[in-house]
């Protein structure tokens, strides 16, 4: 018998394998802009973002707090930024829909940690 020499490279697996991996860096790539936990973010009239290395406080909708991703209590949270430099502006991304208490709960442990820098992420009126 004899062996047949290949005539074209077949593409299709090619292809298919690089459309998962556009999927999966497109579905990363999202989540990963927008914040990892859903918040509904109050309106404000600027919207001002600074590039620095912000340290991110956020607070859902049922109240729960999370530090750069985790779920924290008030107590954990004091202790997690204890060791930071407190030169690095924070970030505290609150649901709209929370009680006011929760947010002030959570800036008052910031603020008495040292931290100056510290702001409120709004959304802009339209």
């Amino acid at each position: 018998m004899e062996e047949k020499e290949f005539d074209y490279i077949n593409v299709i697996p090619l292809v298919d394998v690089m459309l998962v991996l556009l999927t999966i860096v497109l579905t990363t790539s999202t989540f990963i802009a927008t914040g990892g936990i859903p918040v509904s973010l109050p309106k404000a009239s600027q919207n001002r973002m600074e590039t620095l290395k912000v340290r991110t406080v956020e607070i859902d909708r049922s109240g729960q707090i999370y530090f750069s991703g985790q779920p924290v209590t008030l107590e954990a949270l004091a202790d997690g930024i204890r060791s930071l430099d407190r030169s690095s502006p924070f970030l505290i991304r609150a649901d709209r829909d929370i009680p006011l208490q929760n947010f002030v709960d959570v800036l008052d442990v910031v603020k008495n940690s040292g931290f100056r820098q510290v702001s409120l992420q709004t959304e802009s009126k339209k």
